[in-house]
């Protein structure tokens, strides 16, 4: 009683409600959120102006043929104007910096949500598993008990009651593994939100739910536009690209104007001056080159993750066509067949005209195409699962 009443107080999610779930409480979903403010506040650091410098200067002169003696002093005030190619580089490079973050936590997001959905069929396959063998079980004893009966009246040798025994020492095995798996299942998802799922928690949602497969040449599409790994690689190409403006435009950082008041005894002298650095020995050839290098490197990658991409989208196509393929022969050839196989197995053994052998060898037939079904069955998920992340479809999912 006790049970019963605990499983019905027991929290239940959807697949979208523990996604929900996971995405409030992922400590790698924070971790990205602090990134993107770290990346905008270098937006602000980017576009602060240079702060103007003071000068003061004091001392004292002594009487000579031509000067008095007399206190000296001088104030000065100088102000560093960026060379706007040079600024507009460096605010771009960290805008493009903030556009990298933005989508590594597309990146991050999008990976979580499918390994989420991945992990909670994952789940729902082992409660499939666990059902099966438990009613594997119950099967296995109900024949033991013919067994049993005809062992007693001296219809059947007793070696058929030991078959029947050690079956069940191995079904009932299967059954606690299968239970152990649901638990390592629960643990893993629990693990990826930071372990503040509810305990005793279930999940309301079937192995077999039907799926829609979007046409591939759309999910193509959406993955070019929209997949978080190539707008991150994107972002960090454009980036590339001002710093290497920023570093061509670093040979001339500005021009620093100056103005100064210089007063002594019986002279006042007002100077206004202009500071420029010539780009005579450092002609910052080393940060254009790296920029360049790291351009050509990122490029490299763009391209070779874009072809990589359209072959994982036709690999996982392939997966999900495979799968349907799959759970439709065996859930209406195989299966069939394999109950079958077993009535007529047990009728035959009812009445004599086979032993116990040829009944267990029909339930493990059974079994096998049972558990191939629930194998397909997830598989057509995970592979459909597979699809949309490469298109990018979690990314922009919601807490």
């Amino acid at each position: 009683m006790s049970s019963s009443r605990a499983d019905n107080t027991a929290p239940s999610f959807t697949i979208d409600q523990l996604v929900s779930f996971v995405l409030a409480n992922s400590p790698a979903l924070e971790a990205g959120r602090r990134s993107v403010e770290l990346a905008t506040a270098g937006v602000t650091t980017a576009s602060a102006l240079p702060n103007p410098r003071f000068e003061l200067d004091g001392g004292r002169a002594s009487a000579g043929t031509t000067t008095s003696a007399g206190n000296l002093t001088s104030v000065g005030v100088s102000q560093l104007i960026e060379n706007p190619e040079l600024r507009g580089a460096r605010i771009n490079s960290a805008l493009y910096a903030e556009q990298t973050s933005l989508q590594s936590l597309r990146l991050v997001r999008n990976e979580l949500v499918a390994q989420v959905r991945v992990r909670a069929y994952e789940y729902l396959l082992r409660k499939e598993e666990a059902l099966a063998a438990a009613d594997a079980l119950a099967l296995l004893e109900q024949i033991r008990e013919r067994v049993k009966l005809r062992v007693e009246t001296g219809e059947a040798g007793r070696f058929e009651l030991i078959k029947s025994d050690a079956e069940i020492v191995i079904a009932r095995q299967r059954e606690q593994s299968a239970r152990l798996q649901i638990a390592q299942a629960a643990i893993s998802i629990n693990r990826l939100a930071a372990g503040r799922l509810p305990a005793g928690w279930t999940l309301a949602a079937q192995l077999s739910e039907g799926v829609e497969v979007p046409p591939l040449e759309a999910l193509k599409e959406a993955a070019k536009r929209e997949n978080p790994e190539l707008r991150v690689l994107e972002s960090d190409l454009e980036r590339n690209r001002s710093r290497i403006n920023e570093a061509i435009a670093s040979r001339l950082p500005g021009v620093e104007l100056r103005l100064r008041q210089s007063r002594e005894p019986d002279v006042r002298h007002d100077i206004i001056g202009i500071s420029v650095q010539l780009p005579l020995l450092d002609q910052k050839r080393g940060p254009r080159a790296e920029a360049i290098a790291d351009r050509e490197r990122t490029l490299a990658r763009l391209e070779g993750r874009r072809a990589e991409l359209m072959q994982q989208l036709e690999l996982s196509a392939t997966s999900v066509e495979i799968a349907r393929v799959r759970i439709k022969a065996l859930s209406e050839g195989a299966m069939r067949d394999a109950e079958s196989a077993l009535r007529v197995a047990e009728a035959a053994y009812r009445f004599g005209e086979r032993g116990i052998l040829e009944v267990l060898d029909a339930q493990r037939v059974l079994r096998s195409v049972r558990q191939e079904l629930l194998l397909a069955r997830y598989q057509l998920q995970a592979s459909l699962i597979e699809l949309e992340a490469l298109a990018g479809r979690y990314a922009d999912a919601r807490e």
